[in-house]
């Protein structure tokens, strides 16, 4: 796990907001997927992974004040922190490995773009849908991005799992039922292309 914090305090000590190929001036697909919810504003929503990703700006404007950010790299939260200046106070900043992750409460939300694919062990997938169970509400909304089958097979020298709507479905079933799904072409900083899929599930039990 060591190593894992250390290879992303490395990238972003490294890498500045807009030099990484995640970067999303506009989080599109997550913001219309969480638009079409019709969520209160009052709901707890967890990005996962979400470093100094701009959903949360966009989800301040939207209303949304119950807010936490999650992330492996302590340098990418202070990034994040420092971008929104008084705004930041308004979030909670969780420094952890997804894995090592102890929700203290529970959501209605839970957001991941490009978290979960980075987990190809199936030890380590299990401890994951083990904690998002436990964090979510019964009625809840899980937003998960991740590559496709025709997505990279590596990402920030890591591989990665790719997905597609029946092995999403396959590994959340029968806690989550899909919603939707929505397959999206990433462009990157670097005008290269990466197909992800996105899937919309909401919690039954």
């Amino acid at each position: 796990m060591e190593e894992k914090k250390e290879h992303w305090e490395k990238i972003y000590g490294n890498k500045g907001l807009h030099e990484v190929s995640w970067y999303e001036r506009l989080p599109e697909i997550s913001l219309k997927l969480i638009e079409q919810l019709n969520l209160p504003e009052d709901s707890a929503i967890i990005d996962v992974g979400g470093g100094d990703s701009l959903l949360t700006d966009h989800l301040l404007k939207m209303g949304f004040y119950n807010l936490s950010v999650l992330d492996i790299s302590g340098v990418v939260l202070e990034r994040a922190r420092s971008r929104l200046e008084e705004k930041a106070k308004r979030i909670k900043w969780i420094e952890s490995n997804i894995l090592d992750f102890e929700p203290s409460g529970q959501y209605d939300l839970w957001h991941d773009r490009a978290t979960f694919h980075f987990l190809t062990r199936e030890t380590d997938k299990q401890e994951y849908f083990r904690i998002l169970t436990r964090a979510m509400n019964t009625g809840g909304y899980l937003v998960i991005g991740t590559f496709s089958e025709q997505g990279p097979q590596k990402c920030s020298g890591l591989p990665v799992q790719q997905y597609s709507e029946e092995s999403m479905s396959a590994f959340f079933r029968p806690v989550f039922q899909n919603v939707r799904f929505v397959r999206y072409e990433h462009h990157t900083p670097f005008n290269t292309v990466q197909n992800f899929i996105y899937g919309c599930f909401k919690k039954e039990s």
